[in-house]
């Protein structure tokens, strides 16, 4: 058995995220008319009280600021390539600007990021990043990162990394450029945030930089441990009850987008299915907690896998915000160094996440066969007809076991 501490030790110097935080910094007078529509926000990053990284976040806000592009311009640097290359000379946003985002107007322009080792790494900067997205955009942001080499930037291959893991993409050669308005940047920044979570559990040390053999499976360290297990099958019956309850008030209703409860927040290519096509994606949480009832969960569907994404995340909540109910639910079973490693459960309970593309409007059409995009990367039974056709006929599922509810 290969000793966990020895290697982790060997793995990285440790850089405990949990030690972090974020002090915001912007000053603006009150009858300033240059303060409307544009602000710089200086941000300190402390390790235990000590400072130990900076980044500038410039908000502009351009149906604020009439003269957005030549505001940005003065602040030089990086920020003034951005307006180089977002606004047009009119002051309008460019062409090829305007066909890559939902709704352009707003930006959110992140740039001098120096920060101290340990805590120079794409992770951390990628948190930090997603906590001043957080903090200073909503749903109508552009967020710019710059890419390695941007003129006038300072840290430029971090914040690039760092963007790239909070699934900003491509808009040229100096600027990568996030669209928080899209399912993928959430999805990402969630990804991040777990890393972390994970990170801070072992004391600096990445799952991902860990072995498999450095993990034996036994009790003590399986990722399913009995803990886990119990709080996972608590959310799946939660979910269980509340799929059926929506069954029941909804009949074959289409759904529309942005519709609230258990199923309005399903893939948008799920709204127009009726109520057969529920009932069978609630009775995957029953499935799916009679597994865990005895201590394991293996997909066997795309419903099965939507079902414990959606349970994983149940899950991590009731950890957080639930004590008590998380206690009783794991009374007399044994502690493990493994219980309640969330972000693990999401990482290896699964063969891909293909699945939570249906999220990405960007990538609409995905879920056919048919398509492209979904041959190139070898998708099966994407399309909600076949989310409860098995993944291997020979590890299928009863199909006389019946509903739990008529």
């Amino acid at each position: 058995m290969t000793d966990h501490a020895a290697t982790a030790a060997t793995v990285r110097a440790p850089a405990d995220p949990a030690l972090l935080a974020l002090e915001f910094r912007h000053g603006d007078r009150l009858l300033d008319p240059a303060g409307t529509g544009l602000q710089t926000w200086q941000v300190s990053i402390t390790a235990d009280g000590e400072l130990v990284g900076s980044l500038q976040a410039t908000r502009g806000l351009w149906w604020k600021a009439g003269d957005l592009r030549e505001r940005l311009t003065d602040e030089g640097s990086f920020v003034a390539e951005v307006a180089q290359q977002l606004l047009d000379p009119d002051g309008a946003f460019s062409e090829s600007f305007e066909e890559m985002i939902e709704v352009p107007g707003n930006v959110l322009i992140l740039d001098r990021c120096e920060m101290t080792p340990p805590w120079d790494d794409p992770l951390t900067v990628a948190g930090v990043a997603a906590a001043a997205v957080d903090r200073l955009t909503d749903n109508y942001f552009v967020v710019v990162f710059p890419r390695d080499g941007a003129p006038g930037s300072v840290g430029a291959q971090l914040l690039e990394q760092a963007g790239t893991l909070l699934a900003a993409v491509e808009f040229s050669d100096e600027l990568l450029i996030l669209d928080t308005s899209m399912a993928a940047p959430e999805q990402a920044t969630r990804r991040v945030r777990d890393r972390l979570e994970d990170r801070a559990r072992r004391g600096g040390v990445d799952l991902e930089d860990l072995d498999e053999e450095d993990w034996p499976e036994d009790e003590e360290h399986k990722v399913l441990t009995s803990r886990t297990a119990a709080v996972l099958r608590l959310a799946m019956e939660q979910l269980s009850q509340e799929a059926w309850q929506e069954v029941a008030a909804l009949g074959d209703e289409v759904l529309p987008r942005g519709a609230g409860g258990l199923f309005g927040a399903l893939p948008p290519v799920t709204l127009q299915q009726d109520g057969g096509w529920r009932r069978q994606m609630a009775r995957t949480f029953d499935d799916l907690a009679a597994d865990l009832a005895d201590g394991d969960v293996v997909p066997l569907c795309t419903g099965e896998e939507m079902a414990l994404h959606l349970g994983i995340r149940r899950a991590k909540n009731l950890h957080r915000t639930r004590p008590r109910l998380v206690a009783q639910a794991v009374e007399g079973l044994p502690a493990a160094a493994r219980d309640f490693d969330w972000y693990a459960c999401s990482d290896l309970l699964f063969e891909d996440h293909d699945v939570l593309m249906l999220f990405d409007d960007a990538l609409d059409g995905i879920e056919d066969s048919g398509s492209d995009v979904n041959q190139a990367l070898g998708m099966v039974n994407m399309a909600p007809l076949d989310w409860f056709s098995p993944f291997d006929e020979d590890h299928a599922r009863d199909p006389e076991r019946g509903f739990r509810h008529p």
